[in-house]
């Protein structure tokens, strides 16, 4: 099992983290039946995300700060876009989209920095990060874990320490106590198959007693959540796998899948078939397979397994190479635009889609590197000492969708259906999509 665990790990990571059962009653307002012309409603949940190690700079010790100075073929961490010091800033950025949603992280290395000291002044800046986020207008969605723990818990094993479950929840219930008046959406732990795959590779975690783990701390915060925040929308996001999703998340999903209020999916890219030419080892994630109607089936893969649920991109979006123009000539703008058209065809499809998260509202620190670009507004890390932030052509696109609920009837996607097997086999090659 370890063995295998492992194996599968790794195309979770290559596909979706190199960057993202009974039913309980859903919580999730889920758009009207009847849709309008655009197509997705006016409840329909539109969003951007962020996470806090990733953006927010002057960061405390963690394991993720001590794996960066292991690594010295990485990008220094310095102070990614700050985040920190600009977050009224970015989060006026969303606003000016129209978005309803603004997902952050909580960092656990910030809030408690020593096992026996809890961080006022931490909690005190996410209280003015969300506060802002309320004031703006947007729904906060707060990710308790995003990959990232103190320097402390590394010292006594992280996730291989029998003791780290108890620790986590002792944080988690911190954070879950002071926000739950503010009513947020949560997700408990981001991606944990790539989270896995990470530690496996950086702190030699055992993969196996790692899922087992994180699967107990995500139940056990659920039922805490609830009895906090009686209505409370809670999930764990999976990074979507295309073409091996069963393998690399359905282990976890059947530990977890009873006490998800949605199920929260990550989509970036389609399928690379073994030994194409395309399965050669690309020099970075902005060149894997883009194919913007696999989220069609990865929305039709979790309403098939759990029709009782709705169903939220947690993230999405494109990477570029340092914000460079694609090979390929497709714009984030087109990008954006053909994803919305797959996701109304869900809908009018019959899946429960009720929301959506563009990653990222700015560029970022993309775990190792600064050279993915997946921002709606590009920041030039490495050269910019003003830390800009500079609208790329997806922003007017995303305003536009946002004020209309989706693309408008009769909008063609640039770019056509992939063939079936570069996009999430069997599904797509059993039941192909096409556009009229």
């Amino acid at each position: 099992m370890r063995i295998r665990l492992q194996r599968l790990a790794l195309v979770g990571l290559v596909t979706a983290a190199t960057l993202l059962p009974t039913a309980t009653t859903t919580a999730v307002p889920v758009a009207p039946a009847a849709a309008t012309d655009a197509g997705l409603g006016a409840n329909f949940w539109w969003g951007v995300a962020a996470s806090g190690f990733q953006s927010e700079g002057a960061a405390p010790d963690s394991n993720w700060l001590r794996y960066i100075g292991a690594n010295p073929e990485w990008d220094r961490y310095a102070d990614s876009v700050d985040f920190r010091s600009r977050y009224a800033h970015d989060i006026q950025l969303a606003a000016g989209l129209g978005s309803k949603v603004f997902r952050i992280g909580i960092e656990w290395a910030r809030v408690q920095p020593t096992p026996d000291k809890w961080d006022e002044n931490a909690f005190v800046f996410y209280d003015q990060v969300v506060k802002a986020i309320v004031d703006a207008g947007m729904h906060p969605m707060l990710t308790l874990d995003h990959w990232v723990y103190p320097g402390w818990v590394q010292d006594q094993g992280g996730w291989g320490n029998p003791g780290m479950v108890e620790q986590w929840l002792a944080s988690a219930r911190m954070v879950v106590d002071r926000f739950a008046k503010r009513n947020p959406v949560w997700v408990t732990i981001n991606e944990p198959v790539a989270y896995i795959t990470h530690e496996a590779r950086q702190n030699d975690t055992d993969p196996e007693q790692m899922l087992n783990r994180v699967a107990d701390a995500h139940n056990a915060i659920y039922d805490y959540i609830h009895r906090v925040q009686p209505d409370a929308m809670v999930t764990s996001n999976v990074g979507y796998v295309a073409g091996a999703e069963a393998e690399v998340n359905g282990p976890l999903m059947q530990r977890i899948a009873a006490k998800l209020d949605f199920i929260g999916i990550d989509y970036y890219f389609g399928h690379t078939p073994p030994g194409s030419v395309a399965a050669d080892r690309p020099r970075g994630m902005w060149e894997l397979p883009i194919s913007p109607e696999g989220i069609y089936f990865a929305l039709q893969h979790y309403s098939r397994l759990y029709p009782g649920k709705s169903l939220w991109i947690v993230e999405n979006g494109m990477p570029t190479e340092d914000g460079k123009p694609r090979a390929d000539g497709y714009t984030r703008s087109n990008h954006l635009s053909d994803t919305v058209y797959w996701l109304q065809r869900a809908k009018a499809d019959g899946m429960k889609v009720v929301g959506y998260n563009y990653w990222s509202i700015t560029d970022n620190y993309e775990w190792s590197s600064y050279t993915p670009r997946f921002g709606l507004y590009t920041v030039d890390v490495r050269t910019d000492p003003g830390l800009e932030r500079r609208p790329t052509d997806a922003v007017d696109t995303y305003r536009r969708i946002i004020a209309t609920g989706g693309v408008p009837t009769g909008y063609v996607p640039v770019r056509a259906p992939s063939d079936c097997a570069l996009v999430d086999p069997p599904a797509s090659c059993d039941s192909p999509v096409k556009v009229p």
